[in-house]
């Protein structure tokens, strides 16, 4: 009997702080140990590269055109590589304002992800501060464009309450530092050790189903591993920050490009209300959803079933 050949997996992504890099090790590190498969990395590049970290107003400055999917340029994928055929793709992003990032977004805009990825099985991975379903939205939208089939998805997030995230999250971002502060008060910002190295087990699990399943299956192949976990007073506040995004974005690129002193001026204003609007809305809204949560307990389910999908979350 002649042996199989391997299957071919594509990993694709962007990071800056290189948490990413680290999930991806840690999913695909079963994969390669296994001679059933075959794994290409990629690394997404920006033409001009975005600063880690990052300074306060460029940080800022920067989401009004990742609201309306309008980044800047990425180098080009080697056509050696966009050539090929994978049998799966495993495509990492960071979630910017409650969107992809611009060098991913890129990507999916790019004639090598329609070649790329057109008909082909795909499994996103996300690791990122709790804030994750509107940009996961906005990815199913551009792989449904593709002709890409999400058969997956993949999220890590930081473990510590949202309260203390809002600071630790800026710090590293802004200084580089994760932490901790204030003698450990704050723990240190990013996914947890544990939940990467706990994350091996998708990679095992895709290990175990995908040299036996079929060209044409959709099925997702991490069920029951909690791939996710969606929390649901989160929704409410994320489609009214992505709502203050893109009216906001759309008046500052009104103004003029990044960096214009116009821009900045009014940049500056809207950073004060974007503060004062997640002290304020944000566990305003998630007491109210907590108060309502007996009445409508039907509607949330739909709601976590629909964000946990494809993948699903473990039992809760």
């Amino acid at each position: 009997m002649s042996e199989q050949t391997p299957k071919k997996i594509l990993v694709l992504h962007y990071t800056q702080s290189g948490q990413l890099s680290d999930v991806l090790q840690s999913i695909t590190a079963p994969l390669s140990a296994n001679p059933q498969f075959e794994l290409t990395f990629a690394n997404i590049k920006p033409v001009h590269s975005y600063p880690f970290p990052w300074p306060f107003l460029t940080f800022f400055d920067t989401f009004p055109e990742t609201v309306y999917d309008e980044p800047h340029a990425i180098e080009p994928i080697e056509p050696a590589l966009v050539e090929q055929s994978f049998d799966l793709i495993i495509l990492a992003y960071q979630v910017w304002f409650l969107s992809p990032s611009q060098p991913v977004t890129a990507f999916l805009q790019s004639p090598a992800a329609a070649q790329l990825l057109h008909n082909k099985p795909v499994i996103t991975v996300i690791a990122c501060r709790n804030m994750w379903l509107m940009a996961q939205e906005k990815m199913k939208a551009h792989l449904q464009k593709l002709g890409a089939r999400l058969i997956d998805n993949i999220v890590l997030t930081d473990p510590a309450h949202s309260a203390l995230t809002f600071f630790s999250t800026p710090m590293w971002v802004l200084t580089g530092n994760k932490g901790p502060y204030f003698n450990g008060l704050i723990p240190k910002a990013g996914v947890s050790d544990e939940d990467i190295q706990a994350a091996a087990r998708f990679g095992q699990a895709i290990a175990e189903q995908l040299p036996s399943r079929a060209d044409d299956d959709t099925r997702p192949m991490l069920g029951g591993c909690g791939a996710v976990s969606v929390n649901p007073r989160l929704i409410p506040s994320e489609r009214v920050a992505l709502r203050s995004f893109r009216l906001w974005g759309s008046l500052l690129r009104f103004l003029g490009k990044p960096g214009q002193p116009l821009r900045r001026a009014v940049l500056v204003f809207y950073i004060i209300f974007l503060i004062t609007l997640i002290l304020t809305v944000v566990p305003i809204t998630a007491l109210i959803i907590r108060a309502l949560t007996p009445l409508i307990q039907t509607k949330i389910n739909q709601q976590r079933a629909y964000f946990a999908a494809p993948s699903g979350e473990a039992n809760h």
